[in-house]
């Protein structure tokens, strides 16, 4: 069985408690990603989304100078390089997340998203599971569209 290790993406763009909300924007929109990792002296202390940015930000009125802190969310949901990809799935599936920070000894050294385990073929079905039981949960959460 494969270990997140395997699949996790190592080389991964933080900010840290010293930037904006408007800073972590901008990075985002540079590497075209949705989730940027917030980290104080290397350990990880929230992750923000850009759906934290539209919730906590704009929809709260809070202006893009505002701290990260402000916005991030910092109880976070975490798994170790030595796991297998199926706890890894089932933490996502779990806890409706789509990206997962691992982390040794409170250290950022990566992260694992849905897209990992798309590219792997050994992993894929575990994929699907995951996304079908996020997909389902939010929509069960979700309000009828009018």
């Amino acid at each position: 069985m494969e270990k997140i290790r395997d699949i996790m993406t190592n080389e991964v763009e933080c900010c840290t408690l010293l930037d904006n909300v408007y800073e972590v924007a901008v990075k985002m929109k540079e590497l075209n990603v949705g989730a940027i990792p917030i980290v104080d002296n290397e350990k990880l202390v929230g992750m923000i989304t850009d759906r934290d940015i539209v919730i906590r930000g704009v929809a709260e009125k809070n202006p893009p100078s505002s701290k990260v802190e402000k916005v991030m969310s910092d109880q976070l949901i975490t798994i170790s390089p030595e796991a297998s990809t199926r706890e890894a799935a089932r933490l996502m599936a779990d806890h409706q997340i789509r990206r997962l920070p691992v982390v040794e000894n409170g250290k950022l050294i990566g992260i694992v998203s849905l897209g990992d385990f798309a590219i792997r073929e050994l992993t894929d079905d575990q994929a699907k599971a995951a996304l079908t039981q996020i997909s389902e949960q939010n929509s069960q959460a979700s309000p009828p569209q009018m």
